[in-house]
């Protein structure tokens, strides 16, 4: 391993993945070996006056998105930022997002966009643990942050001497651990691999338009500002917070060719349509599982294909656009054993990954590296899958979240997946209950379809054991119905949320 990069604070972040496999990589052309604001630039000198960015202030194309970060690097420089400073980014969809990412990246910083929220607990952790530098935020978020307001740029664009392989951008995970979880991704890694996935979505050299319903500043937002913008020189479209009706607004008036969005969103839309817009190439979801139901539903109202992406922030990615078979482009992912043998096909084990979009590290967390990553810089996602005789992959289950009843293992995904093609349901998710007698409970929280009785617990348990065949220990005991199930800052539906609904509810 070579020595690690090192914040202006401290922070060391190594790279975990062997020097030599990432200079394979770039020989190979799987690695543009440019920073993401040099690529930018080269954007925007081809083509200044494509859309760059659409939100709900209008649209912003390449030379005036150009101008802006040119002006934000300003202000950032004047408050002593600059190289080897990591930037926390706290900021609406919309062009500011870009424009901070971007002038963080002209000025050789890493940036740590999060979703803004109510609360601030995971900022001041976020913050304290990756020692930054400065947080640059919406106007009036807060005092202490700093404000990009827009003006003309005094000077030229700076000119900044970046390794492709040091850090760009610190992923935020959305806090399935005790505290949310910080990993590093160099510039050849987004620019590569990362962009290899969205790439591999669409099929000609037309330039994409992408609608990302997510947060910017989630991971699967990432495909955001530095893969649509940076990477690939494309449209991105934004709007500040998911709203069914205006992002179909958006789809119709700005004719994306992919929409982005985890199954909840897409599904959502789906109800809501009326007309197949025209443009769109397909729907991509991220996020969460993509039960059968909603794939089916999205597909009959859009008639356009709907992409499943299995991925995460630790660094794995693969989806059905390429058949579910794993793109060296991207990762090479095997299936093993504990000690991390390669198992043959058809054999379940752990999913692992390594490749190009492979991140460097965790940010602050010795331990997680320990945990989830091996010697020779493998992705252990703790996943669990099978790859099939046609290399094609399967992914079986997920550690987390999971319910223990009795010392019984259950899944709330499995459930949630089938529950889902309940005719009387629109929405499902599952998830624990405490119980003095067993630990927990399984909750099912639904929303009913429009125009259908609503469902009883024995409705749905019935259909479980008849239609799937589930085990009994796996039937929902409690259930919970909502007109709308709770979001969360990152578009997720909110367990948290749904977990404190589900206790307190009268049994």
């Amino acid at each position: 391993m070579t020595r690690p990069w090192t914040s202006t604070a401290g922070v060391e972040i190594p790279d975990l993945v062997p020097a030599r496999l990432r200079r394979e990589w770039a020989a190979a052309g799987r690695y543009p070996d440019k920073d993401l604001y040099r690529l930018f630039t080269e954007h925007a000198d081809t083509h200044p006056d494509r859309a760059a960015v659409i939100d709900e202030t209008g649209t912003v194309t390449y030379a005036e998105l150009d101008r802006l970060v040119i002006a934000a690097a300003e202000t950032m420089a004047g408050a002593n930022l600059g190289p080897r400073d990591i930037i926390g980014i706290r900021v609406r969809n919309g062009r500011l997002g870009a424009v901070a990412e971007l002038a963080a990246a002209a000025l050789g910083a890493v940036s740590m966009p999060f979703p803004p929220g109510h609360g601030s607990r995971d900022a001041r952790s976020l913050l304290r643990r990756s020692r930054a530098t400065a947080l640059v935020g919406d106007p009036g978020a807060h005092p202490r942050t700093i404000t990009l307001t827009p003006h003309h740029p005094s000077g030229a664009r700076p000119r900044p001497t970046i390794d492709p392989d040091s850090p760009a951008r610190i992923l935020v995970s959305s806090g399935s651990e005790t505290e949310p979880k910080m990993v590093a991704y160099s510039h050849n890694a987004f620019a590569g691999g990362r962009a290899a996935y969205v790439r591999a979505l669409h099929h000609d050299d037309t330039p994409m338009r992408n609608l990302v319903l997510v947060p910017l500043s989630s991971s699967f937002g990432s495909c955001g500002v530095p893969v649509t913008v940076a990477a690939l020189g494309a449209t991105l479209i934004t709007q500040p917070r998911f709203d069914p009706a205006d992002a179909l607004r958006l789809i119709h008036e700005h004719r994306p060719t992919h929409v982005f969005g985890v199954p909840t969103m897409l599904d959502r839309l789906a109800a809501r349509t009326t007309a197949r817009p025209p443009g769109l190439r397909a729907l991509v979801a991220s996020g969460a599982a993509l039960p059968p139901a909603t794939r089916r539903r999205c597909a009959a109202a859009f008639g356009v294909p709907v992409i499943s992406v299995y991925g995460s922030t630790d660094g794995v990615n693969c989806h059905d656009a390429t058949t579910a078979r794993p793109d060296p482009a991207v990762a090479t992912i095997v299936v093993t054993d504990a000690d991390g043998t390669p198992l043959p096909p058809g054999t379940p084990g752990e999913i692992r990954a390594l490749g190009p979009m492979t991140p460097l590290s965790y940010v602050a967390d010795p331990a997680l590296n320990t945990r989830h990553r091996t010697p020779d810089g493998w992705v252990r996602t703790g996943d669990q899958g099978i790859l099939d005789e046609r290399g094609v992959l399967h992914v079986t289950g997920r550690l987390r979240p999971t319910v223990i009843r009795g010392g019984r293992t259950i899944s709330p995904a499995e459930v949630e997946l089938v529950l889902a093609d309940h005719p009387a349901v629109q929405e499902a998710t599952c998830v624990a209950v405490p119980d003095l007698e067993l630990g927990e409970r399984l909750c099912a929280c639904v929303v009913p379809r429009p125009g259908r009785p609503h469902p009883t617990l024995t409705d749905l348990t019935t259909y479980l054991r008849l239609r799937h065949d589930l085990e009994p220990a796996k039937l929902p005991e409690r259930l919970l119905v909502l007109d709308a199930l709770p979001l969360g800052p990152t578009g997720k539906v909110c367990r948290t949320t749904l977990t404190e609904l589900a206790t307190e509810a009268p049994v």
